[in-house]
């Protein structure tokens, strides 16, 4: 059975010293584990700050960034209710890395703050870890608020399998990890460490849970 008990948390602070929280950065391709360990990590007491989510929700329906999606990219965006038809936007980004970028100029400026606030929570709560997962972490300079950086990957297969289970079409797949090339290679070198999720659910979590012992080990 797996001891799913939080690390480094439950009040076993030094008295009268408050330890700040340890932040990791989750980053790397889509469909190699970063929600999974972000998952595991929370239930290991840390606090999960989830870009993505972020970004979905700064784009929501009367935000002002989902407006500005819409007068960017016109009506192949929007959906038969005027608003903002997020599988119709991924097909269009996902193709072109040139209107990737644009989006994410359109985007990043208003998730960044929402982080910021996130993370200042966490810390004021007294969370022993915080978990800030992004696929531009380190474009974005999420990365330099980070005390480490986890670079997470699989092998190719297990990569394209993930991405079948969650229903995502073969051809979408595909354009989704080509639009991702060689970014492993791209973040490596900042990565403090990498984490391969390509074993079974708990070889991964025993990985996930040893890197976190060693990463507020680190900080003490």
């Amino acid at each position: 059975m797996t001891d799913e008990r939080p690390v480094g948390g439950g009040g076993t602070r030094d008295a009268g010293r408050r330890r700040r929280s340890v932040r990791i950065g989750i980053t790397g391709p889509i469909g190699c584990g970063k929600s999974q360990v972000s998952r595991w990590l929370a239930e290991l007491g840390a606090v999960v700050v989830d870009a993505d989510r972020v970004a979905r929700d700064v784009t929501a329906p009367g935000q002002p960034a989902h407006d500005a999606v819409l007068r960017h990219f016109g009506p192949a965006v929007a959906g038969s209710d005027g608003t903002l038809d997020r599988r119709a936007l991924a097909a269009i980004v996902f193709a072109d890395a040139a209107q990737l970028r644009e989006l994410e100029s359109l985007v990043h400026p208003a998730v960044r703050p929402q982080i910021l606030a996130a993370i200042d929570q966490a810390e004021r709560d007294g969370a022993p870890a915080i978990a800030i997962e992004a696929i531009k972490l380190v474009e974005g300079g999420l990365a330099a608020l980070c005390d480490e950086v986890w670079l997470v990957t699989c092998n190719p297969v297990a990569q394209r399998e993930r991405l079948a289970g969650r229903g995502t079409p073969p051809a979408d797949a595909e354009r989704r990890v080509a639009a991702q090339a060689g970014l492993v290679e791209r973040l490596r070198p900042a990565a403090t460490r990498v984490l391969d999720t390509s074993g079974s659910p708990d070889e991964t979590r025993s990985i996930v849970r040893a890197a976190l012992e060693a990463a507020l080990a680190a900080l003490s």
